[in-house]
């Protein structure tokens, strides 16, 4: 099978593979992305085992949480993608959670101090107004975000040079959060290896991680995954880089 056959089908089958939930399977052996040191999963496990009320907001697929070994005794998950909340309901079936399907940047639709707990893995955009308000005092917010360049190798391998990126910075989180009340009691950064091992891979991560390159097709794009695929077939893997920031705040 010659080259362009093989890069053809290598598109085709990542354009048709599902993207719903928020797990990353489906590269397993094409492409590989270090975690953060400080482990998201097991802190949140700490927090939800001496929690009463939690919240998870931008729940994915709820995989994170439906690992949970102590659950509250009530968890409220909610998610904006409508493809993702039926995967999650399924998924956080077994911790007893309640998923509601909200839109995206529309008020929580919470009481006041409902939650003594709320987390959150990488979100499209934190509401630090209204996380504050669904917030117990003495309440802690618990998040992992996406931090300002992520993956920006790969952005500008589709679209070209891209200005400095203003936005998603740890600062600005912290501001944010004292700006709607709390106290930040932690704030880690990192940065780790995203490797991509073949054209596949790169497709259905753009396909699934949408804000990396906004409005992605591979027709749009077609151009850039050839001139990337031969990139990758002739000088190795494809090597970018994401940066995620963990803060962690309390309502007084």
């Amino acid at each position: 099978m010659d080259t362009e056959r093989d890069v053809e089908d290598l598109i085709a089958e990542a354009a048709a593979a599902p993207v719903d939930g928020w797990g990353f399977d489906w590269l397993a052996g094409r492409a590989t992305e270090e975690r953060p040191p400080w482990g998201y999963a097991g802190l949140v496990a700490d927090r939800m085992a001496h929690a009463d009320a939690a919240l998870d907001v931008d729940t994915g697929g709820g995989e994170v949480h439906a690992e949970v070994p102590r659950p509250p005794r009530l968890l409220t998950a909610t998610e904006a993608w409508p493809p993702n909340v039926e995967v999650a309901r399924r998924t956080l079936r077994r911790v007893g959670a309640t998923v509601v399907a909200v839109t995206q940047a529309a008020p929580l639709p919470f009481r006041d101090a409902a939650f003594d707990l709320v987390v959150s893995r990488h979100p499209v955009d934190t509401d630090w107004a209204e996380t504050a308000r669904v917030l117990r005092p003495g309440g802690t917010f618990l998040s992992q975000q996406i931090g300002a360049g992520t993956m920006r190798e790969l952005s500008e391998a589709m679209l070209g040079p891209l200005p400095p990126p203003a936005q998603r910075h740890p600062a600005q989180a912290v501001a944010a959060a004292r700006a709607a009340g709390l106290n930040v009691v932690d704030l880690r950064r990192a940065t780790q290896r995203a490797v991509f091992h073949d054209i596949g891979a790169v497709v259905w991560f753009l396909r699934k991680v949408i804000w990396t390159v906004p409005g992605f097709t591979v027709d749009r794009y077609r151009p850039q995954l050839l001139a990337l695929h031969h990139r990758i077939t002739t000088e190795g893997p494809f090597l970018a880089h994401a940066h995620r920031f963990l803060i962690e705040a309390t309502r007084p």
